[in-house]
C-alpha cells in the first residue's frame, strides 16, 4: 500500500494515482480544474473545533494525534473511511492533499499513519 501526500498547491502528477483531498474546506486559490482531485473526503477532515485548537501549533502535534484519531474511529466517518478503504484496494498508489503549509504537522500526516497503522 502506497499512500503519499501532496499539498494541494503542488501540481498533480500521473504518479500520484488517485488524489483525495482530506480537508473540510477547498484549498483558497486553488481552481478545481487545475486540481486534479478525484475525491473530496471532508468527513476525514478534523472537525472545525480541531482544526482551530490545533492551529499547526507542532507542540500541539501529539494531542491533536490523540483526538484526530478518535475522531477517525466515530461513526460519523464511517462512509468516508468505507470509501477511502475501497480506493486503498482498488489502486497501488493514492495521494492525500491536503492544504497546510506544514507538511510535517497535518491531518494528511495523521490520517496516513492511521491507515498504516492498519487502524483502517
Amino acid at each position: 500500500m502506497d499512500i503519499r501526500l501532496k499539498r494541494a498547491y503542488d501540481r498533480p502528477a500521473r504518479s500520484d494515482g488517485p488524489r483525495i483531498l482530506v480537508d473540510r474546506i477547498w484549498p483558497r486559490g486553488v481552481a478545481k480544474e487545475d486540481a486534479g482531485i478525484a475525491n473530496w473526503l471532508k468527513g476525514l477532515a478534523p472537525s472545525t473545533e480541531l482544526r482551530k485548537w490545533f492551529g499547526h501549533d507542532p507542540a500541539k502535534w501529539s494531542e491533536f494525534c490523540e483526538h484526530y484519531l478518535k475522531e477517525l474511529q466515530s461513526d460519523d466517518v464511517a462512509e468516508d473511511l468505507s470509501t477511502l478503504r475501497k480506493l486503498l484496494d482498488e489502486h497501488k498508489r493514492i495521494t492525500l492533499v491536503f492544504a497546510a503549509k506544514d507538511t510535517e504537522h497535518n491531518n494528511a500526516v495523521a490520517l496516513r499513519n492511521f491507515v498504516l497503522n492498519d487502524q483502517l
